[in-house]
């Protein structure tokens, strides 16, 4: 049968369902997928779509998340392509809608990754899995909370997500929700990811400054680069996936949270 969704763009798909030919354009939400129980309906995914990586070594890789195979997608012939609007580029989802039901997020708090998981459950027949995803977010971020609180965590912090230049998360980001949540307070009010020098960062006196694995992948070796310019501040490596991948991933964000937590105090 056919049924109608509404997006995170307040755009109306109609789908066959159940859906049998998915294509995820998105990691955090492919991983989604695959945790809400969904197996042979996933067709393809994109090259970073890597968890659970048992799966993603049978699917077929629809290109990066930001240029995709726009033909290889066609070739497949899905039923449903779910995307991201800040992951995917704006021109080739539009290029794809004019072809398939593209049902896309848009994210930016914890409350609108508990919101995309519920709705995704409806849009996969996964509605009970997915409310219970959200039953083990909410009660564990509620304990983060909680943490943060009790040991008067509240410490101005950083987050880089790449070098050359340096950029960094700032306000109205879904890792700035998450820091905020664990009792951090952003230095960068500046909206999305602007560019930044050290010596400016220096100025904000930051008292942490994470360095993600993701998108740029730092490593050790960056630490005393930007020690050297900002003694005053504790550096530290961090999981970019516990900060900014939205899905089912945000269950084990709690207890990496909760040790990252225990550091800071």
């Amino acid at each position: 049968m056919q049924r109608s969704f509404t997006d995170q763009l307040n755009r109306e798909i109609v789908i066959h369902y159940p859906t049998k030919r998915i294509i995820s354009l998105v990691p955090s939400q492919t991983e989604l997928l695959f945790e809400l129980g969904l197996d042979q309906e996933i067709i393809g995914l994109t090259k970073f779509c890597i968890h659970p990586i048992e799966k993603f070594a049978e699917r077929t890789k629809v290109g990066g998340t930001k240029k995709l195979n726009i033909q290889l997608i066609k070739d497949l012939d899905p039923d449903l392509i779910i995307g991201n609007k800040e992951e995917n580029e704006q021109l080739q989802i539009e290029e794809l809608m004019e072809d398939y039901p593209v049902w896309m997020s848009d994210i930016y708090t914890l409350e609108d990754a508990k919101k995309t998981i519920s709705q995704i459950g409806e849009l996969v027949n996964r509605e009970p899995e997915a409310a219970y995803l959200n039953h083990l977010i909410t009660a564990g971020f509620n304990d983060l909370q909680t943490l943060a609180v009790q040991n008067r965590i509240n410490k101005k912090v950083a987050y880089l997500i790449w070098k050359k230049p340096y950029m960094l998360a700032g306000s109205n980001t879904f890792i700035d929700n998450i820091l905020a949540l664990n009792g951090l307070s952003n230095v960068i009010k500046k909206k999305r990811y602007p560019e930044i020098e050290l010596n400016e960062l220096a100025q904000l006196k930051p008292d942490l400054i994470f360095l993600s694995s993701e998108p740029y992948p730092f490593k050790e070796e960056h630490l005393e680069e930007i020690r050297a310019i900002i003694p005053e501040a504790k550096v530290m490596l961090v999981d970019g996936e516990m900060f900014s991948w939205y899905g089912s991933r945000l269950v084990k964000a709690v207890q990496y949270l909760f040790q990252l937590q225990k550091e800071l105090y």
